[in-house]
């Protein structure tokens, strides 16, 4: 019985032992940073990883992420400078730097993304409201969200957290504004594709009269060309008979009436109502 009850009080001398150890040590992760609370009241921070100490029962402790995190706003409708509504999604990338002020202020995660939330929404709207839409969809773009990240980092210094980017996700126009811009920019396509065929029109019809006038030209240059080849043959043609008349009048007459003959009696069918005697028929008088 004695034996027994020597196992049973190393059993809970061994309990109470591991309970207080339990209580005693923690371990820090290198991706965590440590804030020791006695009786509610900060004491000390440890950020550096590894095995350490507390007071068992009159301390506790609060883990803290020292990696970056990120922080994503409803989507929400904001006004440009040119008063054009713009539908926007953003994101904030931050990470504690001092978890004192980060328990001080905010108690946790969800009070910082409450707060900065509400500072990140307030920015989208004061900086996208000083610049034009074509502002925000250029490369100035960059310029505005650095100007939104500087505001956001300095409104949130007293949480002790550090902001370490902000960006815009998507920045669009509400639908019934992109239906209407969508039906305008269709109208002026179609108008300027009606300017473009009209141009068309109008440069195929000076292309045509030039080609006309040019053809006509062309034709009128050739038959001149043709008219004064065909007088000087003719000149020339005359010549040749003038020539050749004159060297034997008598055979160029005899000549001529015979082509005379060829070109009008051309088939046995021909009829000709003219007097014998005259002086087309001189050749078929036997006597001459």
């Amino acid at each position: 019985m004695n034996k027994e009850n020597k196992i049973i009080k190393i059993l809970i001398i061994a309990s109470i032992s591991l309970f207080l150890l339990n209580s005693t040590i923690f371990t820090v992760d290198q991706r965590q940073q440590v804030l020791v609370l006695q009786f509610g009241e900060p004491k000390r921070i440890i950020d550096n990883p590894g095995i350490k100490f507390k007071v068992p029962f009159l301390q506790n402790t609060i883990f803290f992420d020292k990696r970056i995190i990120d922080l994503s706003i409803a989507e929400q409708e904001v006004i440009a400078s040119d008063q054009k509504r713009l539908i926007i999604n953003a994101f904030a990338k931050y990470k504690i730097i001092d978890p004192l002020k980060f328990y001080t202020t905010v108690r946790s995660f969800q009070g910082l993304e409450n707060k900065l939330s509400a500072i990140l929404d307030s920015s989208l709207r004061q900086v996208i409201g000083e610049v034009t839409l074509s502002e925000l969809l250029t490369d100035n773009r960059s310029d505005v969200m650095s100007k939104i990240k500087d505001i956001v980092g300095n409104e949130s210094e007293i949480f002790g957290v550090q902001i370490i980017d902000v960006r815009i996700m998507r920045a669009d126009l509400p639908k019934e504004n992109s239906d209407a811009i969508f039906a305008r920019m269709q109208t002026e396509r179609e108008k300027e594709a009606r300017e473009i065929r009209a141009n068309g029109a109008e440069e195929a019809q000076k292309i045509r009269a030039e080609a006309d006038k040019q053809k006509t030209i062309i034709i009128a240059e050739a038959k001149k060309k043709a008219n004064l080849t065909r007088g000087d043959g003719e000149a020339q043609s005359n010549r040749i008979y003038a020539n050749a008349y004159g060297k034997d009048p008598e055979f160029a007459d005899f000549y001529r009436s015979m082509s005379a003959y060829k070109s009008s009696i051309k088939s046995e069918n021909t009829k000709m109502v003219i007097s014998p005697d005259g002086e087309f028929f001189k050749y078929f008088d036997s006597t001459r």
